[in-house]
């Protein structure tokens, strides 16, 4: 069994923030692999799919982003499932809008929601599937970008992103994280000496 937490907020009002592309990515899932229903469970919404042969638990946290691992933990406590299991979705800041990137491991990369993941997992050997949603503009915070909803470009770029992990999620799932890196994160362009 695979556990995929979409980290977000929860509520209405943060539906299509950037800092909702978690969800966004796990409802996609959702939809792709004919979810019954949610239920709550451990501070989060909680539906079950398979793809392949693996029973996977598609989650969204309802703890807001900064607690997302008082939701993620129990959970993985509750299924007896280790952090190899877990695979986390989350926005990225440090990406431009629209780019993705999958990781084997890693620290939180600054990202609140990972951190609180990290300190209730207490293991960073999981996967993270990262979508980006570029930096703040000069005139903007960093909690006023992660809470506003993409401009037009950035959200047909974020949506083009989201179906390709859909397919991402799935090599992760069944083929694992290694193959999934190889097959969809974006491959570097070597510069010429002349550049």
């Amino acid at each position: 069994m695979k556990l995929i937490a979409g980290l977000g907020n929860p509520g209405n009002e943060y539906a299509l923030t950037k800092h909702n592309v978690g969800f966004m990515l796990v409802d996609e899932l959702a939809k792709k692999f004919n979810a019954a229903s949610w239920k709550t469970q451990e501070n989060a919404l909680v539906a079950s799919v398979y793809i392949g042969s693996e029973k996977v638990l598609l989650v969204k946290p309802q703890t807001f982003m900064n607690e997302s691992g008082r939701a993620v933990g129990p959970l993985l406590s509750w299924y007896k499932l280790t952090p190899e299991d877990l695979i986390v979705a989350h926005d990225d800041m440090d990406i431009p809008a629209g780019t993705i990137r999958i990781r084997k491991k890693g620290s939180s990369g600054g990202h609140n929601g990972m951190k609180s993941v990290l300190a209730h997992v207490k293991d960073e050997n999981f996967p993270r599937v990262r979508i980006g949603i570029g930096r703040p503009g000069e005139h903007s915070t960093v909690i006023h970008h992660v809470l506003s909803p993409f401009n037009t470009e950035d959200a047909a770029a974020v949506k083009e992103a989201i179906d390709k992990l859909v397919p991402a999620v799935e090599c992760i799932v069944k083929e694992g994280a290694d193959i999934a890196m190889n097959r969809f994160n974006p491959r570097k362009v070597k510069k010429s000496k002349d550049e």
